[in-house]
């Protein structure tokens, strides 16, 4: 997992605190109580996959591993089937050809099971208070309001959002809004996260500072995920490892580790020269001349 410059957070598993300390709740909670325990056996592995929608090949012998606690990122050119990727790992789609397995489970609905999304969109709920929308799982797995509240309120002020959990989507910026969207995703209480160019939508400043703060996040969460975006340096800073797929139908072109060092801030890392030649070597495999 991806580390950063700062210490880690006091409390690496508040999920499974704040589930724990709601004395008598419900027990359609314990999945996101347990969400961190799970992840010591989970991972995805991908084998010989292949899809289309009709004629159009989207997908081509495509081979992927993500190991336990691993942040994957995936780049790819626009159209080349990286959204349907991660739809079929959720168990959203079924492949036409090949294997895919979450934590050993194969079947469409034991991959979707243990799979969270996080679409491109925040998908927010305009009606809801923030913390009712980062809730919004548990109260779908049968928790009363107090009780989701209850477990969501310690994620506001760990992910510097304290002071906005009864404030409205309308309410928020837009990264306020993708940070509410995460911690809904969190919340599920899945181990594998399934990201899907989450910050597209904002502007370069505010992106950047997601990034950051992602990174961090994800840094102090155990759990398997993988990124897709269409912005290289978003995937070098984040993930542990970039895949980058060919134009469709898509196939790996490249593999690269994440630079070295690690435990920097955005800026400098970014900047940095073993940064600065990952991504050039990112963007020569995507024009097509992977080395």
């Amino acid at each position: 997992m991806r580390m950063t410059s700062e210490a880690p957070v006091a409390e690496p598993q508040p999920v499974q605190r704040a589930a724990d300390s709601a004395a008598g709740g419900s027990d359609a909670l314990a999945g996101a109580g347990q969400a961190t325990q799970r992840t010591l056996g989970a991972g995805v592995a991908i084998r010989g996959l292949a899809h289309a929608f009709g004629g159009l090949r989207v997908i081509e012998r495509l081979d992927l591993t993500v190991e336990p606690g691993e942040v994957l990122g995936i780049v790819g050119p626009s159209g080349c089937g990286k959204s349907t990727l991660l739809e079929l790992v959720s168990g959203l789609r079924a492949p036409q050809a090949g294997a895919i397995e979450v934590e050993g489970a194969g079947s469409p609905a034991e991959r979707l099971a243990r799979c969270a999304y996080m679409p491109q969109r925040d998908l927010l709920l305009p009606w809801l208070a923030a913390i009712d929308n980062a809730a919004l799982a548990l109260r779908n797995r049968g928790a009363s309001r107090a009780e989701a509240r209850r477990i969501a309120h310690p994620l506001f002020e760990r992910f510097g959002l304290a002071g906005f959990e009864r404030s409205r989507p309308a309410e928020l910026s837009g990264g306020m809004r993708q940070r509410i969207a995460f911690l809904r995703t969190l919340l599920a209480g899945k181990p594998v996260l399934l990201l899907d160019e989450p910050f597209a939508s904002l502007d370069a400043i505010t992106r950047a500072e997601m990034q950051e703060w992602l990174a961090e996040a994800l840094a102090t969460e155990s759990r398997t995920a993988v990124l897709v975006t269409h912005d290289v340096e978003e995937a070098l800073y984040v993930s542990d490892r970039v895949t980058v797929l060919s134009a469709r139908p898509a196939s790996p072109v490249a593999q690269l580790a994440a630079p070295e060092p690690r435990a920097l801030p955005r800026l400098d890392a970014v900047t940095s020269q073993g940064f600065t030649s990952a991504r050039e070597r990112a963007l020569a495999a995507l024009s097509g001349g992977a080395r």
